[in-house]
């Protein structure tokens, strides 16, 4: 059964699901420790939610060629969007089954929505009360997330970077930081105009390409950079500023939303649905329709395989701008 995929602000249920099944993964230990995987630090217990921290950690840090310093394995690139878009569908299936819900549908963030605030009510919005992802703080201590070393349902980091860049051993709390890096959210018009543009991608296949991938990335346009999805990490700040960044489940929001706006901008259009083809030098290996996209936690997929996915999800709602 394919499940569907609402608005956490406007469905309770989805939103006290999601929750739940975060909690759960967070507290299943079914794997390796982190001296077995070879992370430097106290070896820590892994749960099945801090494997896909790993996974996103060594994405962002693997080229391919490794004369490839631009464009990783999961962004600044092409690939950005099947590449997250297999990662939550693998994170959607191991909500099912803690949940034991097969129509159980990841919730997604309407953050221009919220955009469309001013600072100050943005940083009010409901997705920071106690009953929702809770608010801010080093560590955060309120909501479902928040840190109480001395209680043993705190949510605690596992798996972080150092100044380096480097995955590590911890066992602290959630960190966010609301608007202090940048005073807002990308808002409903920004999303109109990255809808307007014509084609996926285009050559250089980079932070600098002034198509639709890139526009949603959030490298363009500079004037307002970071802009969309990048501007949403850095206006979260804390855990969502690192390659660690989906030990903050606003992480999978975020990229729910993003996945909804590519999923709008393939509905307005047909083909060529991706670009690179196959026809692409080997310098954009990885990121070329056919292309294996780097796995750690399944078999690899390509971009093709994430084109239509509607056996697996739908959305509740299309109109994102």
């Amino acid at each position: 059964m394919a499940g569907v995929r609402r608005n956490i602000l406007t469905d309770a249920t989805a939103r006290d699901r999601y929750i739940e099944g975060a909690r759960a993964l967070k507290a299943e230990h079914l794997g390796p420790t982190t001296a077995q995987l070879g992370i430097p630090g106290p070896a820590r217990q892994v749960s099945t939610w801090d494997l896909f921290v790993a996974w996103h950690h060594t994405a962002m840090n693997r080229f391919t060629p490794a004369t490839q310093t631009d464009r990783n394995a999961a962004h600044r690139g092409p690939v950005f969007l099947p590449w997250h878009r297999f990662m939550l569908i693998l994170l959607e299936l191991q909500f099912q089954r803690v949940l034991d819900d097969d129509s159980f549908g990841l919730p997604y963030w309407d953050w221009a929505a919220d955009g469309d605030r001013s600072p100050a009510q943005q940083r009010r919005s409901e997705l920071w009360n106690s009953d929702t992802m809770g608010g801010e703080g080093n560590p955060v201590t309120t909501g479902p997330f928040a840190f109480d070393g001395a209680q043993a349902g705190s949510w605690r980091v596992r798996l972080d970077v150092d100044a380096q860049g480097r995955l590590r051993s911890t066992d602290r709390g959630l960190r966010r930081a609301l608007g202090q890096s940048v005073a807002d959210l990308p808002r409903t018009s920004d999303l109109a105009a990255a809808l307007e543009l014509d084609e996926y991608d285009r050559a250089p296949w980079s932070t600098t390409s002034e198509q639709f991938r890139n526009r949603l990335e959030g490298w363009r346009p500079q004037e307002k950079a970071p802009g969309l999805h990048n501007r949403v990490h850095v206006w979260v700040g804390g855990d969502m500023l690192p390659s660690s960044s989906p030990n903050d489940p606003v992480f999978y929001l975020n990229h729910c939303n993003c996945d909804r706006v590519w999923a709008a901008f393939q509905a307005q259009r047909s083909e060529p649905p991706y670009l690179p083809t196959n026809s692409a030098g080997i310098a954009l290996q990885g990121h070329r329709i056919d292309d294996r996209m780097y796995a750690l936690l399944s078999r690899p997929v390509t971009p093709r395989q994430m084109l239509d996915v509607e056996d697996f999800y739908t959305y509740d709602s299309l109109d994102v701008a």
